[in-house]
């Protein structure tokens, strides 16, 4: 039964994907002043690359609010380094030296928020690199007064390492297939870190970044709570580039596990649900079970069969995804970490980001 509702969920993913490609687009020009509020904390060798793509934007009125809670962040100097080579453009640096609440990012953007010029704001992650007319595609939907955020699909840019590879992996074929099934389904109502674009006064109705501080899942409930409004939140068909670590292996899936358990507190139903969609290593248990049956063997080519084409409508139509033709062969190995992951989820609720250690309870954090 779970394999074929992982067979089910395959299907359910090239549909959504497929009705995602063919949705009518705005076409209405809406592009009033935004401000990019993009918090930080340290530096990596692609930093440098993904602010500069922020400051090529073809778009009339934007600039950027950078933020870290450490004085002596090495971040900075890539932001000075900005500042000189962009010298026409606003771009502010704020050392946010109050901590509002276990999430350092979400109190580090509070802090930022009052240099904000304008009433349209965009969060998204330190290592985002945009194409040049991403600001004025992303701004488009916001001309329906319905619209309450604007979200984007992200390809994660793989390391040499196995850990970053198999995040890429499922980056591109797993996760942005859910979000798909979730928009088809009953609307998205959440975003994603990749990009969060919204109204100040979106903002101030559900209190501002203060009551997220402690919320581990920022992104997605800034998202949920701007649609409990009564607001659209939609996805973009902008998708841009996140440059991921040369994780080990370790790293990696204790990267997977923090999502993980992220993922459980927030949506506590939904996420039990996705152990039905691990359709290949489901089968691969029914055919060890049934001791190499020759229904177990049908109904795992099968499976395969369309776990595969989902991959590829997903991460080649959708996601357009250069990697996926070298990656390929790594889809076993990832469905398999995929549910020791799922599994291992439930059994605490220890989570380890930014090299600390904490308890994650009902969405929040509690330093260890």
């Amino acid at each position: 039964m779970a394999t074929l509702g992982g067979c089910f969920f395959y299907v359910l993913s090239m549909v959504s994907a497929r009705a995602f490609l063919k949705s009518e687009r705005p076409l209405a020009r809406f592009t009033p002043g935004v401000t990019f509020l993009k918090p930080l904390r340290g530096a990596d060798p692609e930093m440098y690359d993904a602010f500069r793509s922020h400051c090529q934007h073809e778009y009339r009125e934007y600039e950027l609010i950078f933020g870290v809670s450490d004085p002596q962040d090495e971040a900075i100097a890539l932001v000075r380094r900005l500042q000189q080579e962009f010298p026409e453009r606003r771009i502010e640096l704020v050392v946010a030296d109050k901590a509002l609440g276990a999430n350092g990012k979400v109190s580090t953007l509070a802090q930022m928020l009052p240099l904000a010029s304008f009433d349209y704001l965009i969060v998204n992650d330190s290592d985002i690199r945009v194409e040049p007319d991403y600001l004025r595609r992303v701004m488009v939907p916001f001309a329906d007064e319905r619209v309450g955020m604007v979200t984007c699909l992200y390809r994660g840019i793989a390391e040499r390492t196995l850990g970053s590879r198999l995040e890429a992996l499922g980056i591109s074929t797993d996760f942005a297939a859910g979000v798909l099934s979730a928009r088809m389904l009953q609307g998205v109502k959440f975003g994603l870190g990749s990009t969060l674009a919204f109204s100040r006064k979106a903002l101030e109705e559900i209190g501002g970044f203060e009551p997220l501080v402690d919320h581990l899942a920022d992104d997605y409930e800034l998202g949920a709570r701007i649609a409990a409004l009564g607001r659209k939140v939609v996805v973009s068909e902008v998708v841009v580039d996140h440059h991921l670590p040369a994780y080990k292996f370790r790293d990696f899936f204790d990267h997977q596990l923090r999502w993980a358990r992220a993922n459980r507190e927030s949506r506590k139903w939904g996420y039990i649900g996705m152990g039905i969609t691990f359709g290949v290593p489901w089968s691969l248990l029914a055919l060890l079970f049934s001791r190499g049956a020759i229904w177990a063997w049908a109904l795992f080519g099968v499976t395969a069969l369309l776990r595969s084409s989902a991959a590829y409508f997903v991460g080649c139509k959708v996601m357009r995804d250069p990697q996926l033709k070298r990656l390929w062969w790594l889809i076993p190995v990832r469905d398999v970490v995929a549910i020791a992951v799922w599994l291992v989820s439930f059994a605490g609720h220890t989570v380890h980001w930014r090299g600390l250690e904490f308890t994650l309870k009902n969405g929040k954090l509690t330093p260890k």
